[in-house]
C-alpha cells in the first residue's frame, strides 16, 4: 500500500457524512507505519472505544469504511478466527465489525458486518510481522504471497457489499 496522508484518508469514506470524516481521530504515526507491508490501513479511535476504521486501495481509488464493533469481551479460553486473514485469536482478539452500506441504503440504517481482527492488523499477521496473542498462527499450507491475496480478496469483497 502507498502512504497515505490525513488529507487522503479524510476524503476517502464512503460510509460517513464529510463532516464526520473531517472530526474522526487519524493515527498520528502515518509516517511510521509499515506501508510495505500493509494492504489496508486500519485503527481503532482512541476516543470510541466501539469504533474503528480502515482505508485501502482499490481500482477506483481509496475507499475508507467506519466499523462498530460491541465493547463486550470474550473470554481468554475462548477463540475465534478472523474472517478477512484466517488468524485465530484468545479473548476479544476478533470482533464482528458492522459498516454502514454507502448511499441511501446506510442512510436507512442497514449495514454489512464481518469477523475481523480487532486490532485491524492483518496484514502483518500474515507477513509474520506481528504475533498474535496466543503466540502462533495456525501453519497453512499457503505460500505467504497465496495468504496476502486471500485477504485482500475477502476484503474486497467485504467493501463490494457496502454498496450493494
Amino acid at each position: 500500500m502507498r502512504s497515505l496522508t490525513e488529507q487522503d484518508i479524510r476524503n476517502s469514506f464512503i460510509n460517513c457524512s464529510k463532516g464526520e470524516a473531517k472530526r474522526l481521530a487519524v493515527p498520528r504515526d502515518l509516517d511510521t507505519r509499515p506501508w510495505a507491508d500493509l494492504d489496508f490501513l486500519g485503527w481503532r479511535d482512541p476516543g470510541a472505544p466501539d469504533r474503528s476504521y480502515l482505508v485501502t486501495e482499490r481500482a477506483d481509488g481509496l475507499i475508507g469504511v467506519t466499523l462498530r464493533f460491541p465493547s463486550s469481551q470474550r473470554g481468554f479460553l475462548h477463540r475465534s478466527m478472523c474472517s478477512l486473514c484466517v488468524t485465530t485469536h484468545p479473548g476479544g482478539g476478533v470482533s464482528l465489525m458492522t459498516a454502514r452500506k454507502a448511499g441511501p441504503a446506510g442512510r436507512e440504517g442497514n449495514s454489512v458486518g464481518l469477523y475481523m481482527c480487532t486490532d485491524l492488523a492483518c496484514s502483518l499477521y500474515v507477513r509474520g510481522r506481528k504475533i498474535p496473542e496466543s503466540g502462533i498462527r495456525i501453519e497453512e499450507s499457503l505460500t505467504v504471497e497465496q495468504q496476502i491475496d486471500r485477504t485482500v480478496g475477502n476484503l474486497t469483497s467485504f467493501l463490494d457489499k457496502l454498496y450493494v
